[in-house]
């Protein structure tokens, strides 16, 4: 997908973060002419509020102080432009994923994808949306139903499958998870599949037990395909702002998070967790949730996402 069509998703997506964070520091540099240190306090305390946490935002003034100073900004009419390159330049921090979803990442087949993440954080429908983006990226997809354990987990991502047109592996309810796994690496390889995406079980991720059970998953599908699986996701939800990062916390320690998918950006102001989470956790943020069609799942994408967020403050300080 072009930056054009990201950035299309992301302005409606960002919208309620926006109206939250930008608006208000537009606002805070309409009442001021000049960029001072109160002026500075303020734009903290707004960064703050929107999610983006006490040592991002501390990290966003320092940026912002040392440009001012050095390269001798003083008008808040440029404070929004300035602000737009330095989150722009935070966000780069565990960045990774600017690429197309044609370009697998690795050169082993299948691509194996172990997604994780609390129930209700969107985890199946997170599956079978990235399940639609990479067949419309060209790729054979096969998902597994590892959650065995929820009631109804299996027919929603049936029908999530159906919808994005790939195949499904799956077992009874109650089955062993790692079975479930294990034979839909092992599916994938037989049909010469090109992606296989990994369901797994959301219970507290306070439990012991789970986390058990998650390490198990990884290591049969690693018996299976060495090497497998190349991505863990962890699928977030962006409305739980701050709890966010002691999830990703406890599933990294687990099964080593290789990335974060942030779902619901669309109905939360809490928008300034993606800086946070980029910044603290230095974990790539691979896809964001701006929707509920089925192609409301985007790769992410830094320069539109900060784009999104500044809207109109397009023209770059450094020409």
């Amino acid at each position: 997908m072009g930056l054009f069509s990201a950035l299309s998703k992301f302005k409606s997506g960002l919208a309620k973060t926006r109206d939250s964070i930008v608006s208000n520091i537009q606002k805070l540099a309409a009442t001021k002419s000049t960029i001072d240190d109160e002026l500075l306090n303020e734009l903290e305390d707004i960064l703050i509020a929107g999610d983006v946490g006490v040592q991002t935002a501390e990290v966003i003034l320092s940026q912002l102080k040392r440009r001012v100073k050095e390269e001798k900004y003083e008008s808040t009419a440029q404070l929004t432009s300035l602000l737009k390159e330095v989150v722009e330049s935070v966000l780069h921090v565990g960045d990774g994923n600017e690429s197309s979803l044609k370009n697998l990442p690795v050169s082993a087949r299948p691509f194996v994808v172990m997604v994780v993440g609390v129930n209700g954080a969107g985890k199946t429908t997170t599956i079978g949306k990235m399940a639609y983006q990479y067949r419309q990226a060209g790729h054979k997809v096969v998902i597994g139903a590892a959650d065995t354990f929820r009631a109804a987990a299996n027919e929603q991502l049936e029908i999530w499958a159906q919808r994005a047109g790939v195949d499904i592996v799956q077992q009874s309810h109650g089955a062993d998870p790692a079975s479930v796994a294990f034979d839909a690496v092992n599916s994938a390889i037989s049909k010469h599949a090109d992606v296989v995406i990994i369901d797994t079980a959301g219970r507290l991720h306070t439990k012991t037990n789970l986390m058990e059970e998650l390490k198990k998953i990884k290591r049969v599908m690693a018996k299976c395909l060495p090497g497998a699986p190349h991505e863990v996701l962890l699928v977030l939800d962006a409305t739980t702002g701050q709890n966010g990062l002691q999830q990703v916390k406890h599933f990294t320690e687990a099964v080593e998070v290789t990335g974060l998918v942030l779902t619901k950006l669309d109905g939360t102001a809490k928008g300034g967790i993606v800086l946070a989470i980029s910044n603290e956790m230095k974990m790539p943020v691979k896809f964001i949730g701006v929707g509920e069609k089925i192609d409301d799942l985007q790769p992410f994408d830094r320069r539109a996402f900060a784009d999104a967020l500044f809207e109109g403050e397009h023209e770059s300080l450094t020409q």
